[in-house]
């Protein structure tokens, strides 16, 4: 009996929890909000500042492998919103998102192969939970 329940526990705390990413650029008063989120719940990250480092091919890849186009492109944003119709109709996405690290959705959060886009306090919540 003690030693099922040493591999129960053993089981349960190698759960594989890699730092938390938080991937945006400073300025942003959303990646505010989402900093003093993850502060006040004493959640520990790494901030990827795409001003600084920029953003490399594979990461992109990833974030739209994960979530997709639609969501990883802000079009809120006053970077998209500057394009004319035309520059938006024939937009290479992925390329543009690449130059563009500000028109890239903020905050995009990783942690353990896994991606959460924007801030919503009680989506977030969850989605730190699983």
């Amino acid at each position: 009996m003690f030693c099922i329940k040493f591999v129960l526990v053993y089981k349960n705390t190698t759960k594989n929890n890699k730092m938390l990413t938080i991937y945006g650029i400073p300025a942003c008063n959303t990646m505010k909000k989402a900093f003093d989120f993850l502060n006040e719940k004493g959640i520990p990250f790494e901030f990827h500042d795409y001003k600084k480092k920029g953003i490399s091919a594979e990461q992109l890849r990833f974030f739209m492998d994960q979530l997709g186009e639609e969501i990883i492109l802000n079009k809120q944003g006053s970077t998209y919103r500057q394009l004319n119709d035309s520059e938006k109709a024939n937009l290479d996405i992925f390329t543009y998102l690449q130059e563009k690290t500000s028109a890239i959705k903020r905050p995009i959060l990783v942690q353990n192969d896994r991606c959460f886009a924007g801030f919503k306090p009680e989506e977030l919540d969850i989605w730190l939970t699983i």
